[in-house]
């Protein structure tokens, strides 16, 4: 059977109703459909988020996919880089993949948040080693997210030969943007599962 991890962003929830929408529509196309909630989701940290997706993803293989929100895609990337050599996984949906603070971030947020956001931003990724695992990776963008800009479709491109999408006025793809359902995702899943 197929399987499906989707991993909220930081302050997500399971019960977002986008997150909530591509279970259900998955569901539907008969895939086994994980939506996690993660640790500390207020204060997200790095070991307990890739722990978590571990102690879910158990025997990650060609039928396993991720979908990724926001910090959420850091983590699957995070978690893609402790896996053995010699294992392959089906491929990665990112939707808002947040990689690091602009400096208009930087002077708008509090310096509790930016203690949050350094180890994310600072800890390198092995994206040769994130990439050995799958050659399927599709980056989902908005060209009017506040939190991640454009320029992160070059990162995905350059590192990971990730196929981008953008789309208009999605936001940050999350309640506060008022985005409920991603059919471009589901489709962008499906076709890289060849359903």
């Amino acid at each position: 059977m197929k399987r499906v991890f989707i991993i909220h962003g930081w302050e997500g929830s399971p019960k977002e109703p986008l997150h909530k929408w591509l279970k259900k529509k998955l569901e539907e196309k008969r895939f086994d459909v994980v939506v996690p909630e993660m640790p500390d989701t207020d204060k997200p940290k790095i070991k307990p988020w890739v722990s978590k997706i571990k102690e879910i993803a158990i025997n990650p293989d060609k039928n396993t996919y991720f979908i990724g929100h926001s910090i959420g895609c850091q983590a699957v990337l995070r978690y893609l880089e402790t896996l053995d050599n010699n294992i392959k996984i089906g491929g990665v949906i990112f939707i808002a993949p947040w990689m690091h603070l602009d400096k208009q971030t930087i002077e708008e947020e509090s310096e509790e948040v930016i203690e949050i956001v350094r180890p994310w931003v600072d800890t390198p990724i092995d994206w040769v080693k994130v990439k050995s695992h799958t050659d399927k990776f599709v980056c989902i963008l908005s060209d009017n997210d506040p939190y991640v800009p454009l320029t992160n479709k070059e990162l995905f491109k350059e590192k990971l030969s990730a196929k981008v999408i953008i789309e208009k006025n999605k936001g940050h793809f999350d309640e506060s943007s008022k985005i409920k359902e991603l059919p471009i995702a589901l489709k962008e899943l499906l076709r890289i599962s060849k359903i």
